[in-house]
């Protein structure tokens, strides 16, 4: 799925859109040890309207995120179609629309047995179907042309935590006392899931899904390849880390802070550039090799570009915005200086009486310490 599907999906999950609907909502509560203490399925439509704006709230986020970073879409292996394996469950799940109970305890089961999962946690899964609008001329909803019924399910794993709701007032005794709560409280925005199948070229398409992560530098593996039976991919965070790798291999004793800016500019420049493009940018051994180029490397440097980022990276390309820094961060040991974006030229390094600096360029001589007006000397 690209941006421009995922926003159509996400635009749609609406009680107020007349081409969407929730069919069933399917909820289980699982303790620390992964014994199911309720489970629930209920047509959307007996829900009370505030519960309802809850489930809808909750599942819509895992529509939410940047794509390649919080969403992240996997193909399946030729063997997940077999029987028991993630994908034939979840193509029976969507077939069944969720009214087969041996399919939905079989699919609860997948997920409990498969997941690494340190607390309690509640599984939420709603079955739904988007009944697709051709495009007209203009590419535009044709609300009169029905294309076809898009049927898929989409899946929170949500944590589920106690509250300590501190002091209260007891009316009925007068007093002020410390409340216990002992009532386990479902987060509303869940930790990861999935989407199945997923909305590829306005069509369902059954051999691949949608995984979310809430914080993408830390992905539940378990889920990616145990529990849909996929092969995990790098986390921006992991990219990042590669990304440095190379530079460090590459660069050595010519990576300083121009270097590292002027870096950080040209990959913002291509995030830039590509903002209207649907699929991420990713940015591979050549044009690594051109941004070093123009940066200032060597091309001495540059001739073990190729073989080191093969050795490092692979064969694919690194996202462009998991790379790109939003502002520029100069740390020591006892000093740590935050730099906003466009501003990275206002510091310099130099040699002054023998010592290494930084200096900072001042275009305005107010400065503040400790939130006080300081005078220069």
């Amino acid at each position: 799925m690209n941006k421009k599907e995922v926003n159509e999906i996400k635009k749609n999950f609406s009680d107020a859109n007349g081409f969407f609907t929730v069919n069933s909502i399917l909820t289980t509560y699982v303790d620390p040890e992964k014994n199911v203490k309720c489970k629930m399925l209920k047509p959307y439509s007996i829900i009370p309207e505030d519960e309802r704006e809850v489930v809808t709230e909750t599942l819509k986020k895992v529509l939410t995120g940047t794509i390649g970073k919080h969403l992240l879409e996997y193909a399946f292996p030729n063997e997940a179609y077999e029987e028991d394996a993630a994908q034939k469950i979840l193509y029976d799940v969507v077939s069944s629309k969720m009214k087969d109970e041996a399919i939905l305890e079989k699919y609860i089961d997948k997920i409990i047995k498969n997941i690494e999962y340190a607390a309690s946690f509640s599984i939420i899964t709603a079955h739904c179907t988007y009944s697709i609008k051709r495009k007209d001329k203009n590419d535009e909803d044709d609300i009169d042309n029905i294309s076809e019924e898009f049927n898929f399910i989409v899946t929170g794993i949500c944590p589920v935590n106690t509250a300590d709701v501190g002091l209260f007032f007891d009316e009925e005794h007068m007093i002020i006392s410390k409340k216990t709560n002992n009532e386990m409280i479902i987060s509303r925005i869940p930790s990861d899931g999935f989407m199945y199948p997923v909305f590829s070229d306005r069509s369902p398409d059954v051999n691949h899904v949608m995984y979310f992560a809430k914080k993408p530098d830390k992905p539940n593996i378990s889920i990616v390849e145990n529990v849909l039976d996929c092969t995990f991919v790098m986390s921006a965070q992991k990219e990042k880390a590669r990304f440095q790798q190379v530079l460090n291999a590459v660069v050595s004793d010519e990576l300083n802070y121009h270097v590292i800016t002027r870096v950080n500019e040209k990959i913002k420049e291509v995030v830039d550039l590509s903002k209207s493009e649907t699929e991420p940018v990713t940015i591979n051994d050549k044009q690594l090799k051109h941004i070093l180029s123009e940066a200032g490397v060597s091309t001495q440097k540059l001739e073990a570009l190729e073989p080191t980022y093969k050795t490092l990276v692979g064969e694919n390309g690194l996202t462009a915005s998991n790379l790109a820094e939003n502002r520029i961060v100069v740390a020591t040991p006892d000093v740590t200086i935050n730099i906003k974006k466009d501003a990275a030229d206002k510091l310099r390094t130099s040699m002054i009486q023998g010592r290494k600096c930084l200096i900072i360029d001042l275009d305005d001589p107010n400065i503040l310490v400790n939130g006080l007006p300081a005078n220069l000397q």
